[in-house]
């Protein structure tokens, strides 16, 4: 006789979405509304997810602002508390996904550095074309420690 099958958690726990104007005070913006999102979810200021969270946001954002601008257009902020991870999701209207190739590091360069803290910060990133076109969406995952307990809380709330 076969062992009954495991319980599986729920894939997606939890999803937050907001569109913000292509300015450097929405991408700012983007990152309090990403920390504040995951202290509602259970992740607490100050750890290391949350401070890694707020991280890549401000440099998705900022990218999202900074290099894929269109005039008129806005970027959408994603978080979904998932299985095990935190997704955080940057999509801007701008179709270059080479925008988002990782640059050779300069020491002595003031900018450029931003896809490098991403990929030292995230567990895994990607970018993606965005559906429906044009643009393109950067998503990355940071690895949550203890999620389950997290899950729990997040279904009772």
């Amino acid at each position: 006789m076969a062992a009954p099958p495991t319980p599986q958690p729920p894939v997606t726990v939890r999803t937050f979405a907001q569109r913000l104007t292509a300015t450097p005070r929405a991408a700012r913006l983007a990152r309090h509304l990403a920390v504040n999102q995951l202290h509602a979810w259970g992740v607490p200021y100050g750890t290391d997810p949350s401070d890694a969270v707020a991280l890549i946001v401000a440099e998705l954002a900022a990218n999202a602002v900074t290099h894929g601008r269109v005039p008129g257009r806005d970027f959408e902020l994603r978080l979904s508390l998932v299985a095990g991870s935190v997704r955080i999701e940057v999509t801007d209207t701008r179709a270059d996904r080479h925008a988002h190739v990782l640059p050779p590091a300069k020491l002595l360069d003031e900018s450029g550095r931003g896809l490098l803290l991403v990929d030292a910060l995230a567990d895994r990133w990607e970018v993606l074309d965005r559906d429906p076109p044009p643009g393109k969406t950067v998503r990355a995952e940071v690895d949550l420690p203890g999620w389950l307990s997290l899950a729990r809380r997040a279904k009772r709330a």
